[in-house]
């Protein structure tokens, strides 16, 4: 008597991980670090027209503990650095960054002594956006890939293993 004997239609199974990269996915924090004109781009993602809510990360944080989700938007300079650098440590586990456009992800055409060549020289990036400044459908689009990071599979969403009837017949399952 295995466990597909005992387990009637309508079920499915899934692992905690599974569960928690789902819930992660959809509850995003973000935190803007914005320094020039892709901060600009930003607000309108956050506006009803691109209506950034509709993946789940609608709720701006200023405050690195309350975010998960940082989007370095704009040139980094060397002064800058450390301060990046820490707001990035007072965020809490588990976290991610956006690179978002040139600047931030190789210091654009700033090729001079002060400017940071790109965020990633100081924190590790996720997801980079490029352009100058992004369009505001690359940023949802960036926002899409880091979901799909978060979930570890490179699809949508977690993909159950298929179910196994009581009569046998195996059944695509999906955990969503």
């Amino acid at each position: 008597m295995g466990i597909q004997n005992t387990l009637q239609e309508g079920f499915f199974t899934t692992r905690l991980e599974h569960v928690l990269a789902w819930g992660r996915k959809y509850s995003l924090w973000p935190m803007p670090f914005g320094t020039a004109c892709c901060a600009i781009e930003f607000m309108g993602v956050v506006s009803s027209r691109f209506d950034i809510s509709r993946f789940g990360a609608e709720l701006v944080r200023f405050s690195p503990r309350q975010a998960d989700l940082m989007l370095v938007m704009g040139t980094i300079t060397y002064k800058m650095a450390p301060i990046l650098k820490r707001v990035w440590d007072q965020m809490c586990e588990p976290k991610w960054c956006i690179a978002m456009g040139a600047c931030a992800s190789s210091g654009g055409f700033y090729d001079n002594y002060s400017t940071l060549q790109g965020i990633d020289e100081i924190i590790p990036v996720d997801v980079y956006i490029p352009g100058c400044p992004p369009r505001p459908e690359q940023i949802i689009h960036a926002l899409v890939k880091l979901q799909e990071k978060i979930c570890g599979t490179g699809q949508s969403f977690p993909v159950a293993p298929p179910l196994v009837a009581a009569s046998g017949v195996v059944k695509k399952g999906n955990a969503a």
